[in-house]
């Protein structure tokens, strides 16, 4: 990809009243100067304006043939959103118009840009890290709340500022032991308290490990966070899924064993998206389908990061006791929620679970069918999930590249920390604690070079981007 041509493209979607063409590059005014005649008072041509103005003129071809009546926004490098000059043309929506303004543009002496390279440019241009370039596709395919904090907490670079800390304690420590090695000649030299760095060793592997952990939860908010909703056949999970997505999304019966197979949907409650995944009734059976479906829902509930575990309340006891014999072990490091239903056929139904569920585990009185309950429902999974991202200084990784990168970095801080250990040399130790940095050092891009890399990166990216 050529980064010294000047690029153009649409960045609006089609069928809007108001459509945008960004043009950047070196020569973005002088190319934008040959189609676009400033109308009014001020008559100066773009390339004599003050930046960041808003001139109005028309559009015309070489023939003097009238376009569209447009405003252009005048940006000058560095100070615009590639680094480079930067006009964008507010034209009407016309598809006919955009293809037009484009091809004029291309006859001029730009070319149609690829995806990403606008957000590319501003990355190899200094305006933005790797990690925050690729919060910028994030934010826009956020749909939700919680996705748009998460990408926009990303793109103002806290997570960039997590690293920036932690390479900044794994350098500090690198140098000295490689004073170490210029004095290699007086071995009683130790420039690196070796206690010390058995410490920062250790916190730094914490710190790596804790935001590889988040990347669970990340990946979670970006596509609904999973909740597996589980219990015996006719405990009501069919008629739970069709209250909280408000439609009958699972067919309901009497008779056991209905749903054999996953159905899952997603509800966004107060700004955080949510999938709902209603699973086949677990039972002993001789059915080989519903058999299948059974072993489908006890790998859900290893996929969820929460359990919705319904109990008919007029089979409490029993229903709670097989439950937890064939559920809480599949169940360690989720969010447990238990739902007494049908509280409606047992008005006076006091909830008591026995002493082997976890001491966090939610209790909840509902009746699914009537729809009582359903507002304490929302409420818990809020309190739960929804004050995740609620501080600009939460760290949440939702990239699998980040993931990768920080589990290599694990290993590597693993690999130091056994090095002192057994007394490696300082040489050794040095070369394990340089590829710990590499590999935070990908995540940013300062230590990606190849331009094959980078495509893959911001090739998902959309056009105009």
């Amino acid at each position: 990809m050529n980064t010294q041509d000047t690029i153009c493209a649409i960045a609006t979607a089609q069928g809007g009243a108001i459509g945008i063409i960004r043009v950047s590059g070196k020569d973005a005014l002088a190319i934008c100067d040959r189609i676009f005649k400033p109308l009014g008072s001020n008559r100066q041509p773009l390339c004599q304006r003050a930046p960041y103005t808003i001139a109005f003129g028309r559009l015309e071809d070489s023939n003097g043939s009238a376009i569209d009546e447009v405003l252009a926004s005048v940006f000058i490098a560095p100070h615009s959103y590639t680094g480079e000059d930067s006009i964008e043309l507010s034209c009407h929506g016309s598809t006919y118009i955009l293809q037009r303004v484009m091809q004029l543009l291309v006859e001029n002496g730009a070319r149609p840009a690829g995806p990403g390279e606008y957000t590319q440019r501003a990355f190899l241009n200094g305006k933005m890290d790797l990690s925050q370039a690729e919060a910028v596709a994030d934010l826009i395919a956020s749909n939700s709340a919680a996705a748009h904090h998460m990408a926009m907490s990303q793109m103002k670079g806290s997570f960039s500022k997590k690293l920036k800390d932690l390479r900044g304690k794994l350098l500090h420590i690198t140098s000295l032991l490689e004073l170490e090695l210029d004095f290699s000649d007086h071995e009683e030299l130790e420039f690196a308290d070796r206690s010390k760095l058995c410490h920062l060793a250790e916190q730094t592997k914490m710190a790596i490990e804790e935001l590889a952990q988040s990347f669970k939860l990340g990946n979670a908010i970006k596509n609904g966070i999973p909740i597996a909703i589980i219990g015996e056949t006719n405990a009501g999970k069919s008629t739970l899924l069709n209250l909280l997505v408000g439609e009958e999304k699972a067919i309901v019966s009497t008779i056991h064993g209905t749903t054999r197979d996953t159905i899952e949907d997603v509800m966004n409650i107060d700004g955080t998206n949510y999938r709902f995944i209603d699973t086949a009734g677990i039972r002993d059976t001789k059915d080989i389908i519903e058999k299948i479906g059974i072993e489908r829902s006890l790998q859900k509930i290893k996929q969820a990061e929460a359990v919705f575990l319904i109990i008919d309340v007029t089979d409490a006891e029993s229903q709670l006791k097989e439950m937890s014999n064939k559920v809480l072990p599949l169940c360690k490091d989720k969010h447990i929620f238990v739902i007494f239903n049908k509280t409606d056929l047992v008005p006076s139904f006091i909830p008591s679970l026995p002493s082997c569920f976890p001491k966090d585990t939610i209790c909840i009185n509902m009746s699914a069918k009537l729809g009582k309950g359903s507002d304490t429902l929302h409420h818990a999974l809020t309190s739960t999930f929804g004050q995740i991202l609620q501080t600009d200084n939460t760290v949440i990784v939702s990239n699998i590249r980040h993931y990768n990168a920080l589990h290599a970095a694990i290993k590597a801080i693993s690999r130091v920390q056994k090095g002192l250990q057994i007394h490696l040399s300082s040489d050794i130790i040095s070369l394990d604690l340089r590829d710990c940095l590499f590999y935070l050092a990908e995540i940013t891009g300062s230590e990606i070079t190849t331009d094959e890399v980078l495509g893959n990166i911001f090739k998902h990216f959309c056009i105009g981007k």
